[in-house]
């Protein structure tokens, strides 16, 4: 049972790992790494901490160092006076100031330029800077949580990233697990998710449940829970209400899922079928029914060494039927039935 307030969603044993480092380290001072993939969450991580905090009441200061160029940057951090560069027209405060009694949320630290890395490790020593144009030092009172969804340790050995500012920013690291690490909790998200969008939009979208589910969890999620989250957006806005179907989910995931079901059960469902979306000029049905029906005979044969025989049992057709096709086709030649005997045999694997 979780004694802190927590964005967090799910009950994995990686997650229970995260929520229990959370509730240690959330009274404390320290310095934070978190570490992850790109869409785990690591954001909500650092929230989870600071409103768990006693710097609760003050700001959370969020700063992506990758969206920022780095000309910019270090006037973003650090603030700047009146006429300290062209395009400064006023004082500004930095994210710094701006965190004082607060923490401040360093987002993909990794990105940051090495010129910076050291006055940043300064800021992190003394707890002090100056603006940008100005000799005045400024001293604040700020925890600071960084995260990054890259290698520090292999940044440090390519002379990419100071070792002492790794050292400095990794007093407590905290990795957040990828959703594919913790696909017992895509039910839960899943839930969360379109009731919060339900609620967003005013629809009344069912949660997605039986083969629909299964299939988002037989889904490795490279985007991670932003990548569910979005997809869950769409659903619920697309859908409207009632419930989501097959055809509704994307075909990477569609495709996933129909590569992983058992095979040889002699029934189709609707994943087998092309995913085709009518055009608005319409389509030739025949054709489009024609070449399916080709891409299965073609199958059938590779899979039985072009034994027709064999093949036209996997297709439950009349083996005649079956020549018939292959000759409009143009693939076969007119033979008696004693030469296709003889070829078919020749072309039955050896037991």
């Amino acid at each position: 049972m979780l004694n802190f307030r927590s964005p967090l969603v799910g009950d994995s044993a990686a997650m229970e790992a995260v929520f229990r480092t959370i509730e240690k380290v959330a009274q404390a001072d320290s310095t934070i790494l978190i570490t992850g993939e790109s869409g785990t969450g690591k954001e909500l991580v650092a929230r989870a901490i600071h409103e768990n905090s006693p710097r609760a009441a003050r700001p959370l200061v969020i700063v992506n160092c990758g969206a920022i160029p780095s000309e910019l940057l270090e006037a973003e951090l650090f603030g700047y006076l009146k006429g300290a560069f062209t395009g400064a027209t006023q004082n500004r405060q930095g994210r710094f100031e701006l965190a004082n009694g607060g923490t401040l949320f360093l987002d993909e630290v990794g990105d940051l330029p090495l010129h910076l890395q050291v006055k940043l490790l300064r800021a992190l020593q003394t707890r002090q800077f100056e603006p940008v144009g100005s000799s005045k030092t400024i001293e604040v009172d700020v925890r600071i949580i960084a995260a990054t969804n890259r290698d520090l340790e292999d940044l440090v050995n390519q002379k990419a990233f100071r070792e002492d500012l790794y050292y400095r920013l990794n007093v407590i690291p905290i990795r957040i697990p990828s959703l594919r690490e913790r696909k017992s909790d895509i039910p839960q998200l899943v839930s969360h998710f379109v009731k919060q969008f339900n609620e967003a939009t005013g629809h009344t979208v069912e949660a997605p449940a039986g083969e629909i589910l299964e299939a988002l969890m037989a889904y490795d999620w490279p985007g991670n829970i932003r990548e569910l989250e979005n997809l869950m957006e769409r659903l619920v806005i697309l859908k409207g209400q009632g419930t989501v179907d097959l055809g509704d989910l994307p075909h990477r995931i569609f495709r996933k899922y129909a590569e992983g079901r058992p095979q040889g059960d002699g029934a189709l469902s609707a994943w087998e079928f092309p995913r085709m979306v009518l055009p608005k000029e319409g389509c030739d049905l025949k054709e489009i029914v024609a070449a399916f029906e080709n891409h299965l005979v073609d199958q059938a044969l590779a899979r039985t060494g072009g034994n027709k025989n064999r093949a036209s049992e996997l297709l439950k057709m009349n083996r005649t039927t079956l020549v018939e096709k292959l000759r409009k086709r143009g693939m076969i030649i007119t033979l008696g039935k004693k030469e296709e005997a003889l070829i078919d045999a020749a072309m039955a694997p050896q037991i």
